[in-house]
């Protein structure tokens, strides 16, 4: 029994986290090809591995017969009798080839070619498992910082959070540990590379669901996501059981489970709002913390026009629009803010030039003439 080997197939499995059929397959594939090497090597031979005891031979498999024409692929029937005497003619019997000194020659052989195939299975096992967890997050250390990207260390592998991903206003520390969430993973010539990023709308979606059990059970139904990394974010949520508020659920006791996710995105402002089928209601409540007094929809044009109170409108809009801009982005619905004052101003504008309009009809068709056409009259 080779207890050596199979001690060192256990050994790299433990340690590289490859499966022993993979190494065992690996050093079959690096045996034969060490083989091949030699002077006199049958081409039609192939190599056992017995995997519970870790002995190994190199065999050809022969075809018996009377007389031999090609010894790479015949035994006479004499000699396939001394290994077995009922061999008869046209039975196959696997001859053991393996040269006297082969163990040397295929330790020396196959040292780096195990590391090679070795580190390609290893590649591919972790390439598998961090493109599984695609669309999902990760926690790890940030390693170091090079030329504005931020590398960042997940055990096994090692992903990169680049500049155009990285929340603006944030700084990042090595040792610093972080959230992110995985955009990509190409497998290349070097192993996986995974992009991950703390901007993307899909970040405050895993982290809700991290920290709301509602919404990863599915009770609460986490509709849309407008996010401006760093400054603000809206969400929208639906609840699918009427005794269980949405935005509630997801405020948390004294507002904990939002606050977590706030510290998590270095306090970037959370507006929570509820989901409704109704255009007009969503839109309404998208706009929040401001107040709406009514909502007019276009559903061919996808686009509404909103009322609020005079004192509400700069609050409405926002600070250089941000509040107007995500409700938009939320709802994807183009959203026209006016405010009570300006909507009245604009009605009794309509109804002046309207009344302008009769009162000339009226002064035409007593003097018996038409009617003007494009703001002229014809005399």
């Amino acid at each position: 029994m080779n207890k050596e080997l199979l001690n060192a197939i256990a050994f790299l499995s433990k340690e590289k986290g490859v499966s022993t059929d993979v190494i065992c397959d690996s050093l079959e594939a690096v045996l034969i090809t060490a083989y091949k090497k030699e002077p006199e090597a049958n081409p039609l031979a192939d190599v056992e591995l017995n995997r519970e005891t870790g002995d190994y031979r190199i065999v050809a498999a022969k075809t018996v017969v009377e007389d031999v024409v090609n010894d790479h692929g015949e035994i006479s029937l004499a000699d396939a009798r001394k290994l077995n005497p009922e061999y008869e003619v046209g039975d196959v019997v696997n001859v053991d080839v393996t040269p006297s000194n082969f163990g040397r020659i295929a330790a020396q052989a196959a040292k780096q070619v195990m590391i090679q195939r070795l580190r390609e299975a290893e590649r591919s096992i972790v390439y598998d498992e961090f493109y599984n967890r695609t669309d999902d997050i990760i926690t790890g250390l940030i390693q170091r910082i090079e030329n504005k990207n931020v590398y960042v260390d997940l055990g096994k592998a090692e992903a990169i959070l680049p500049a155009s991903e990285q929340i603006p206003t944030e700084t990042y520390t090595v040792g610093q540990r972080i959230k992110c969430y995985v955009v990509e993973v190409r497998k290349t010539t070097k192993g996986a590379q995974i992009l991950v990023s703390r901007t993307h709308p899909g970040l405050l979606k895993r982290l809700f669901e991290l920290e709301v059990p509602e919404i990863y059970e599915g009770v609460v139904e986490l509709k849309s996501v407008a996010r401006e990394p760093g400054r603000r974010s809206k969400i929208a949520v639906y609840s699918r059981d009427e005794n269980v508020d949405s935005v509630g659920a997801c405020v948390g006791p004294k507002g904990s489970r939002v606050q977590n996710i706030v510290t998590e995105l270095q306090n970037e402002k959370i507006d929570i709002v509820k989901w409704d089928e109704d255009p007009a209601v969503y839109i309404a409540n998208a706009l929040s913390p401001a107040q709406v007094v009514s909502v007019t929809v276009d559903e061919g044009e996808k686009a509404s026009s909103v009322v609020v109170p005079d004192y509400q409108l700069s609050l409405a809009i926002g600070k250089a629009g941000q509040n107007a801009r995500l409700a938009a982005k939320l709802t994807n619905w183009k959203i026209d803010i006016k405010s009570e004052s300006q909507a009245a101003a604009l009605a009794s504008e309509g109804v002046s030039s309207a009344d302008e309009e009769e009162e000339q009809e009226d002064i035409l068709s007593e003097l018996d003439m038409p009617a003007a056409e494009d703001g002229q009259g014809e005399a």
